[in-house]
This record gives C-alpha cells, sequence and structure tokens, in this order.
C-alpha cells in the first residue's frame, strides 16, 4: 500500500497508465479541497482527468491533478485574468488548449488562502451551469 505523501509515484511494476485510468495524485492535496468545499450542497467526487474531481450539481469545479496541482472550471470569460495570476495557465489536454480550464501548479496551491481561492472560483462557475442528471448506475 501507498503511504500518503506530498505526491505519489508510480511504482516499479505499475501498468502504463493511459488517460482517465486511475492515476496517482496528491490525496493530500485532495484532502485539502475537500475540507474546503465540504458542506457544499450536491457535492460528489470522482476521479477523472488522472485525477480526483470534485464536482457540484455535476459539473467538475475542481481537481487534484495527477499531474500535480490543481485543474480548474472557470468562466471562459474570465480566462485571460485567471490565467495571468501567479502559477496559473491555461489547462492544456490532448496537446490542445482547453478554454475555459486552468492548471494551477503546486506553489499556486501551498496555502489554504491560495487553495480557496481557486476552490471558490471553481465552485462559483459550477454553480452557475445547470445541474447534470446523475448517471445511471
Amino acid at each position: 500500500m501507498r503511504s500518503r505523501s506530498t505526491r505519489w509515484s508510480r511504482l516499479p511494476g505499475d501498468d502504463p497508465v493511459t488517460e482517465n485510468q486511475g492515476m496517482a495524485f496528491d490525496a493530500a492535496l485532495a484532502d485539502r479541497i475537500r475540507d474546503l468545499v465540504r458542506g457544499q450542497s450536491g457535492l460528489t467526487e470522482k476521479q477523472m482527468f488522472g485525477g480526483l474531481a470534485f464536482l457540484v450539481r455535476g459539473n467538475m469545479a475542481i481537481s487534484a491533478s495527477g499531474q500535480g496541482g490543481v485543474l480548474v472550471r472557470v468562466d471562459p470569460a474570465r480566462i485571460a485574468e485567471l490565467a495571468a495570476r501567479p502559477h496559473a495557465e491555461v489547462a492544456v489536454m490532448r496537446g490542445r488548449a482547453m478554454d475555459g480550464w486552468l492548471r494551477v501548479d503546486d506553489d499556486g496551491v501551498r496555502t489554504k488562502p491560495q487553495l480557496q481561492r481557486w476552490v471558490d472560483e471553481g465552485v462559483a462557475y459550477a454553480r452557475s451551469l445547470p445541474e447534470k442528471p446523475s448517471a445511471p448506475r
């Protein structure tokens, strides 16, 4: 069993990781996010995009990323403003810049106020979107 560390890594002999498979992510960071979103109505957690995502009413708000730091869903109209903040950049998935998604590196979420700012951005935008129905299991 892997210990909880500030950054998980794959162990020798692990199968190769491909997109959307269970990937290593920073469990301590996920716990910090969980503490900040606790009590939000309509909150769920789901492994996606290589990390642990926190969804509000079915819409992703923020994720502890498998690449380190966080992936945050934000209002596309504010992407330039928010990407100009320290340690933030437009997320790139499969070689394509994703409008409305930011990647914030570890240095941008080290303190509680830093992480709270990004959690608030993601949760506010997710709440502004129509609720997604739950997928049948």
